[in-house]
């Protein structure tokens, strides 16, 4: 595994530099505000998260451990790889990413390139005890109103669902109806 390269700066890309190390050249994504650091023919160290899969492998360095950091727990969410990941920490500096997740602002998550409001608020759920920052209790508001104990609720997230996407479903369906029905409702919604 590599955790850390050093050596000079001998390439740019659109979101990535090449790293020479020892007569090897390291291709390896990088932040757009990290990027604009890493001049031409500086020596640099970048601490590594190294992505390998069965088409593909790729490494994503950082200047700061702690942004590494970041990136591994985004990718311990659902629905979050290594692209997405990477679009959410370019939204921002690492500080105002970890404040967003803490105090719940979906909105600024979901400014990333190719992450959605969904997406945004399993981050949140996920980390925002996780971030480093204290837990904001308004951060997970969105999932007010969520009733736990509704059977049809249940049952949607026993087929599958999350609690935010069930409620969803069920939203406008009257609860007065026997919780069979409201799930046959909901599916036929969302079918």
């Amino acid at each position: 595994m590599i955790a850390r390269l050093k050596g000079a700066v001998v390439d740019h890309g659109d979101n990535s530099v090449v790293v020479d190390c020892g007569g090897v050249g390291y291709g390896v994504h990088v932040c757009h505000d990290e990027q604009a650091k890493l001049n031409l023919g500086a020596v640099v160290e970048l601490h590594i998260a190294e992505q390998i899969k069965e088409d593909t492998h790729e490494l994503f360095g950082f200047l700061q451990k702690t942004r590494r950091q970041l990136f591994h727990l985004l990718l311990s969410v659902s629905g979050v790889g290594p692209k997405a990941a990477m679009a959410i920490l370019n939204i921002g500096s690492e500080g105002q990413v970890r404040s967003s997740i803490a105090s719940g602002d979906t909105k600024f998550i979901s400014a990333a390139n190719g992450v959605g409001r969904k997406v945004a608020e399993r981050v949140v759920v996920d980390l925002k005890n996780k971030v480093g920052l204290g837990d904001d209790p308004d951060a997970t508001s969105f999932l007010a109103g969520v009733d736990k104990q509704d059977e049809a609720l249940q049952a949607l997230m026993s087929l599958g669902h999350n609690a935010q996407d069930a409620a969803g479903l069920l939203h406008s369906i009257d609860k007065k109806l026997p919780s069979s029905e409201r799930v046959r409702l909901a599916l036929r919604k969302r079918g």
